[in-house]
């Protein structure tokens, strides 16, 4: 068996290099000396992902939860280092000015990744109890470069460089397989850990195997943004089609007979949670076996969309179903047909796959649709998209297939942009090229009522690089204390910041959240004292609502 120690190494060979062959090279040779049945849990760890994305488990450990057991097993407080760059980080460098020194058999990277299983398995009375011991008996056994891995896969900051696609990349220039069958593959599996272990294990025959299968969720095909109608039609040569896109969550229908699975984008099973949905889809679809694409919307009693974080009270939750069918009825619209009765309409233009769902849709709508050949008829559109209660409008090429995972240019989305004036009031140390940079901007309103500011949204958008070498400075002269990787700074910057919309926050005292935000402007002639308010950010988010 291998130890969780290389794995860690590795990690930290990736990290001190930006080098894109060097991080082919090291994971490639990782990869082959490890046991076939640790290839995929290695793989997915090595990203930060520590199940398939199709898996609904979820480890759960909070930062606190983290900081509880770590103080349990060394059995002093932490003590944060400003110059740490993640919470895994700070960790590493805590345990080593301690001189910290593991106990017990060395880890193996099974015995991390069955741990982690055992830890989102336990749920219920006393799973906080078992989460910590479990996760405590990791840490004893950890040295402080394991430590540091074990923290980041737990809080989902791994920070090595290497995403999914570099894993792919790493994959392609370490095999004989061509490129497009490995990309495939992975567009297909929905779990870079299966495709990596096909790959190597088993090679070009192995991966052909990973196929379009009713049962198993598929990445989404994605769009790029634009800003107009006329930046649409300069990309996407007409005709091309407009399509309402709605403030609902994506969905997956799978058939098969009359079993119905639902999937959202992140490819978790959410069927139990819509069970009307899925008996629309088992007693309308008119295909045996079928995997179509639409979007479900939260409707009021007239049968207009409501906002997005009305939906979000639905999807994903399996408790008191039965009453939320009451509370928050919704509705699905069909927009894309991507397989039936045993035959892939992956590489099938945008318009045939769009006759093939109304042959299968039954009494289910597809999206309101048009095909338009000048800008005219496309702001026409959307405007009957907004008056209707809809986000914007999507365009497609009519000749498009179908490209899992891609965020190609074949598909472009176009919403009204909003902006609101904020303060910084707190920023992440950044990670990778941003590494030494306050990046990641805590965004906060004013209360009117009591003067404070309340945090309304983060987002590392809008700024560019010298912008944030000008900011960090700034704000680190103004520090007030550090939790973590984070700076609370005195709220003195204004900034002018972009948004879609704005939803209910259970988690920020200010009760709302921006969806999107990033910054478009500095406002040095605004004062603190005279930026947006969270009253005004709550009227809007009525006024959406309503």
């Amino acid at each position: 068996m291998s130890s969780f120690l290389a794995l860690a190494n590795l990690g930290e060979q990736l990290a001190a290099t930006k080098k894109k062959l060097e991080h082919s090279a090291l994971i490639g040779a990782y990869l082959y000396s490890i046991a076939p049945n640790e290839i995929a849990p290695a793989a997915r760890l090595l990203i930060g992902r520590i199940f398939p994305e199709s898996d609904p488990r979820i480890v759960n450990i909070s930062g606190a939860a983290l900081s509880r057991v770590l103080e349990q097993v060394v059995g002093m407080e932490i003590e944060w280092s400003d110059s740490a760059v993640d919470f895994g980080d700070a960790v590493a460098q805590w345990l080593a000015a301690h001189s910290w020194t593991p106990t017990g058999e060395p880890l193996e990277i099974l015995d991390v990744y069955h741990t982690f299983e055992q830890i989102a398995d336990a749920t219920g009375s006393g799973s906080r109890k078992l989460k910590d011991e479990r996760l405590g008996s990791l840490f004893r056994r950890a040295s402080v470069v394991e430590a540091k891995y074990i923290t980041k896969q737990v809080s989902g900051e791994m920070r090595v460089g290497v995403s999914e696609g570099s894993l792919i990349e790493a994959l392609v220039r370490n095999t004989d397989i061509p490129a497009a069958t490995i990309r495939r593959a992975n567009q297909l599996a929905g779990d870079v850990g299966a495709v990596a272990f096909a790959a190597l294990t088993q090679g070009q025959e192995g991966l052909q195997a990973l196929t379009l299968q009713v049962g198993r969720p598929l990445k989404p095909m994605l769009a790029q943004s634009v800003e107009t109608i006329g930046e649409a039609m300069e990309t996407i040569a007409p005709p091309l089609v407009l399509e309402y896109k709605l403030d609902g969550a994506r969905l997956q229908v799978h058939k098969r007979d009359d079993d119905v699975k639902l999937f959202s984008r992140h490819l978790s099973d959410i069927t139990a949670s819509l069970p009307e949905i899925a008996e629309l889809a088992r007693t309308q679809i008119r295909a045996r076996d079928a995997i179509l694409e639409g979007e479900v919307i939260a409707i009021d009693a007239t049968g207009r969309s409501r906002p997005f974080q009305i939906l979000m009270r639905r999807v994903g939750r399996e408790r008191d179903v039965q009453a939320m069918q009451q509370e928050i009825p919704v509705q699905l619209y069909l927009f894309d047909c991507l397989y039936a009765d045993g035959e892939s309409f992956l590489e099938t233009p945008n318009r045939a796959r769009w006759e093939k769902l109304g042959e299968l849709a039954g009494e289910i709508p597809r999206v309101p649709r048009r095909v338009i050949e000048s800008a005219a008829e496309g702001d026409t559109f959307l405007r009957d998209a907004r008056a209707a209660g809809h986000e914007g409008v999507m365009a497609k090429n009519l000749a498009s297939p179908y490209t899992p995972g891609e965020r190609g240019k074949q598909w472009l989305k176009l919403k009204p942009v909003h902006t609101l004036d904020l303060v910084i009031f707190a920023s992440d140390w950044g990670y990778g090229r941003r590494h030494g940079w306050l990046s990641n901007q805590h965004l906060a309103a004013r209360d009117e009522t009591t003067g404070e500011y309340a945090e309304v949204g983060k987002t590392f958008k809008g700024l560019t690089d010298e912008e944030m070498k000008t900011l960090t400075p700034r704000l680190y002269a103004n520090k007030i204390r550090q939790v973590g990787p984070t700076v609370y700074v005195k709220p003195e910057v204004v900034v002018q910041v972009a948004f879609n919309n704005i939803q209910r926050s259970p988690s920020y005292p200010s009760g709302v959240a921006l969806r999107h935000a990033r910054i478009v402007a500095f406002r040095p002639d605004k004062t603190p004292q005279e930026i947006d308010t969270v009253q005004t950010l709550r009227a809007m988010m009525e006024r959406e609502s309503g």
